[in-house]
């Protein structure tokens, strides 16, 4: 047996090339009697079949929005008008969602004009009679839903709702006058439920009078939060 492995290695050294090595490689195994590819060996060495867990989950409840396109509601704030200081304001509120992106609102309300400085400082006859005083203002705007997302409430729940701008115009009545009136401005739309939702707006309503005698532009600040309902 040794001379004949000595015979391979030296026709190996000799250079028959690829074919002899690999005679040689063979007959090496053969000879140190090498494992076959199936037997008592191979079955140890196979593998357990891999388990694959499915991971748990978390149910969600997810409330559907309503598929109504119009909302109205009722806000309550306090309107601050140039020359005549704040007052409480109410006013009702329809909208029509043209798209998820853009609505069209109305807007019809009530506030009351306060006292000028010069009133409270001269202590003379008012510039107007208490119903004068009193103002109603409607405008038809279009609202433009400008960062639509989710409000977290404690970490745990997610509420549907959105920042968006809006502007219009309209008019504003008081002291017998009728005012042509623009009004612009931002709000957040906090959607509570599946059918109601929280509002909080600021608002310019921007108009030119002459009750004080000289014609001036004026910018009446408005600060409301309201509650609206889809149907």
């Amino acid at each position: 047996m040794e001379s004949r492995l000595q015979h391979i290695f030296l026709d190996v050294f000799a250079g028959r090339g690829m074919h002899t090595a690999l005679m040689v490689l063979v007959m090496l195994a053969a000879s140190l009697g090498a494992a076959p590819a199936h037997g008592a060996e191979a079955e140890d060495l196979e593998l357990e079949p891999l388990v694959v867990r499915e991971p748990e989950q978390r149910k969600v409840k997810v409330d559907d929005i309503d598929s109504e396109d119009f909302e109205i509601g009722i806000n309550a704030g306090l309107m601050h008008f140039e020359d005549f200081g704040s007052d409480t304001a109410t006013s009702l509120r329809l909208a029509y969602h043209v798209s998820e992106s853009f609505f069209v609102e109305g807007v019809y309300g009530r506030s009351k004009l306060g006292q000028t400085s010069f009133e409270l400082l001269s202590g003379g006859a008012p510039l107007l009679t208490d119903e004068e005083r009193d103002v109603t203002y409607y405008n038809v705007s279009i609202g433009w839903n400008i960062f639509p997302g989710e409000s977290f409430v404690a970490g745990r729940w997610a509420f549907k709702g959105g920042v968006y701008l809006i502007a219009g115009a309209g008019s504003t009545e008081f002291g017998g006058d009728d005012l042509f009136t623009i009004n612009a401005g931002a709000g957040y739309r906090f959607i509570a439920t599946n059918w109601m939702a929280l509002h909080l707006d600021v608002r310019d309503h921007y108009f030119e009078s002459d009750l004080l005698g000289t014609k001036e532009g004026k910018h009446n600040i408005e600060f409301t939060g309201g509650l609206t309902f889809f149907f």
